[in-house]
């Protein structure tokens, strides 16, 4: 049986995974955290995927914490790039395919078009740079991988925008959110669908090929903003939004102004049928009323 191990599995897109293993009996999946595998430890690993004989490797572990990256740059390296070249080294010798999870934050954000995969990357974060350092590492040390980069995740699980913007909006009568930061939310139920999709074709199709990097957001664009006003209406709070800019909310890292991802190749490659972001946030705040 094909056996696919889950690193993070604690965050939000590795419990929108567990969400979905019913789907696949094809499938053996395999469930870590920080308590059950240090992926900063290549001795670790190592002991792990032997005793487990792992197929796939999907790296949802990260340090995702864009502000305290810039002043824990020693832990983002850690876990966002030398992690990542553990992942790399093991996979290629252990011929594993790595699925590795990245971000918008690769690219400056200055651009008025929507990313592709080979535009030119340039992080303004520590976040960003230590991210990109990982996939490097995939790239230079393990061809036969898949990256997918991704922007603005929510889902019922952890802290996000959707949760931090509900839990706001019981509270308040009114939130000010920016509107000059544009891109598109990230359903992680939606993505978590597509990578086990992503696994499943390469399974039926060992002549695969196109490895490499892909981009995969919700379709659609919005600000901030936007996302906001629709979540308040949708979940049904009183709360009234109303827009600002960035020099308005002080961060210790560079957000990008516009880090819209361009999905045609991952959509044409795998098939995939994106849903737009204005038609997920409801799916989302069911499953959190209910």
């Amino acid at each position: 049986m094909t056996s696919i191990l889950v690193t993070g599995s604690n965050g939000q897109l590795g419990s929108e995974i567990r969400e979905l293993t019913t789907l696949y009996p094809e499938f053996k999946f395999i469930f870590t955290d920080i308590e059950e595998l240090d992926i900063t430890s290549l001795d670790e690993i190592i002991q792990f995927v032997e005793k487990h004989k792992v197929n796939y490797l999907i790296n949802c572990a990260a340090y995702t914490n864009v502000d305290g990256a810039e002043e824990n740059v020693d832990i983002a390296e850690q876990l966002n790039a030398k992690a990542v070249k553990n992942i790399a080294e093991i996979s290629a010798h252990y011929q594993i395919i790595p699925i590795q999870i990245s971000t918008d934050y690769v690219f400056s954000g200055k651009g008025f078009k929507p990313y592709n995969e080979d535009d030119e990357t340039s992080p303004g974060s520590v976040y960003g740079k230590t991210k990109l350092k990982g996939e490097n590492y995939l790239r230079e040390i393990c061809p036969k991988h898949i990256t997918i980069r991704t922007s603005w995740l929510y889902s019922p699980f952890g802290q996000n925008f959707l949760k931090t913007m509900i839990k706001l909006g019981k509270e308040r009568e009114e939130l000010h959110v920016v509107s000059d930061q544009v891109g598109t939310p990230t359903y992680a139920h939606d993505l978590a669908k597509s990578i086990l999709k992503i696994i499943r074709r390469l399974e039926n199709d060992k002549n695969f090929k196109e490895f490499g990097v892909y981009h995969y957001s919700n379709d659609g664009v919005c600000s901030w903003f936007d996302f906001a006003t629709e979540i308040q209406i949708i979940f049904g709070n009183n709360c009234k939004t109303k827009s600002t800019d960035s020099e308005s909310f002080k961060t210790l890292a560079k957000r990008p102004h516009y880090s819209v991802l361009n999905k045609s190749k991952i959509k044409h490659i795998f098939g995939l049928d994106i849903p737009h972001w204005r038609g997920r946030i409801s799916h989302c705040i069911n499953r959190i009323k209910s």
